[in-house]
């Protein structure tokens, strides 16, 4: 592709994440009169907020198979139809179960339209940028999850049925404009049975484990923080603020250190991320004030999102020398996202409930911690690609 193609690549496969995002967020401020219109329990509220990061879990392998064998382009047109279809069943379903499964099918698709998107733009961009384009597309995917919130505040203003009628509209108008995309430059090359064995590789494994960990560690921030900062005094605008600010924060941070991460190496920025994340995860439980406590919501949200740019770079450059295509490089990168969300929101709650707040923070904390000595190591540090 020439420059102009690429960069009409980039903008509409920034868009394709921008909108899935948009519709993982749009649930937030939903929850609360979803759960008083269908008399939800707060373990019900969870499954139908967990849904997406289920769905992306179970999708993620056959959405990489999918970019690998039939071409990003049909991937992507996989996902923007579930997405879709999700989405009108969201609008228009009033009872969990439909939700639910709406929720899983939407996370389902974004597992393809990721795979999808993600390979194709990797696939075509030098290895030298590769850091800095996933480092871009990912500030704008952060950005819907942004914007997230607006729709579904419009939504229980207006009604879920025209809202989220309007999400499938959006994804019928991006499938056109990834039709008018010109042809991937490369066909893809598919070899699914080698996927598996390639997850005994130790830099498959560590881009698979630095992309899992800092999604881990969210999803515990993700559930205790606003808990927290309710009970330290916090109004729902002051904890809304909050998270709003450290997500701007986290998509400003992103083209940064994926562009570092081109210049200085995959591990430069990551062990910097461990470290850092390691401190500012054991400042949760020290934080005994609402102005304190939204200060190292804010650092954690920069410390964990410095992750996600070089370790999927990573994992991208692993996959390539080992002779794998990026759509399986991308169903890796999901598969590891999920397991993490799923691992921190659910056991993190879990453990918070039977030992105090402090226990999943200081875990994190110490996995961060762990993790830097790791890379530390010679065999590690040798068996990494450079």
């Amino acid at each position: 592709m020439n420059a102009r193609e690429l960069r009409l690549l980039f903008l509409v496969a920034s868009a394709v994440v921008f909108v899935d995002t948009m519709f993982y967020a749009a649930v937030v401020p939903l929850l609360p009169t979803l759960t008083h219109e269908l008399h939800l329990s707060k373990a019900s509220a969870g499954v139908l907020t967990a849904g997406y990061a289920a769905g992306t879990l179970v999708g993620s392998i056959p959405g990489g198979m999918l970019a690998a064998r039939a071409g990003p382009r049909a991937t992507i047109y996989a996902g923007l139809f579930l997405m879709g279809s999700s989405s009108l069943a969201f609008g228009f379903l009033n009872e969990i179960g439909g939700l639910d499964a709406a929720r899983f099918i939407q996370g389902f698709g974004g597992a393809c339209t990721w795979a999808g998107s993600l390979a194709w733009l990797i696939a075509e961009v030098d290895v030298g940028r590769r850091g800095s384009v996933i480092g871009g597309a990912l500030a704008v995917a952060i950005a819907g999850a942004l914007f997230g919130p607006v729709i579904g505040t419009l939504a229980h203003a207006l009604g879920r049925a025209p809202v989220f009628s309007g999400v499938a509209v959006a994804a019928a108008a991006l499938a056109v404009a990834v039709a008018l995309l010109p042809a991937p430059s490369a066909p893809p090359e598919p070899r699914p049975t080698r996927l598996w064995a390639q997850l005994r590789r130790p830099a498959i494994v560590l881009g698979m484990w630095l992309t899992a960990l800092p999604a881990a560690a969210s999803g515990v921030v993700n559930v205790l923080a606003p808990l927290r900062l309710s009970a330290l005094g916090a109004t729902a605008v002051g904890i809304g603020a909050t998270f709003l600010i450290a997500a701007g924060a986290e998509a400003i941070i992103s083209p940064a250190v994926g562009h570092v991460s081109d210049r200085r190496g995959r591990m430069f920025p990551l062990r910097i991320g461990l470290g850092a994340g390691a401190i500012v995860l054991v400042c949760f439980p020290l934080s005994t004030s609402v102005v304190a406590f939204a200060g190292v919501v804010v650092l954690a949200a920069v410390t964990l999102g410095s992750f996600w740019a070089p370790a999927m770079a990573m994992l991208s450059d692993a996959a390539e020398a080992g002779g794998l295509s990026q759509g399986y490089a991308m169903a890796l990168i999901n598969l590891a996202w999920a397991a993490g969300q799923i691992a921190g929101a659910a056991g993190g709650g879990a453990l918070a409930n039977a030992t105090g707040d402090a226990a999943p923070f200081v875990s994190s904390a110490v996995l961060c911690a762990a993790t830097l000595g790791l890379t530390l190591a010679r065999p590690i540090r040798t068996a990494l690609p450079r």
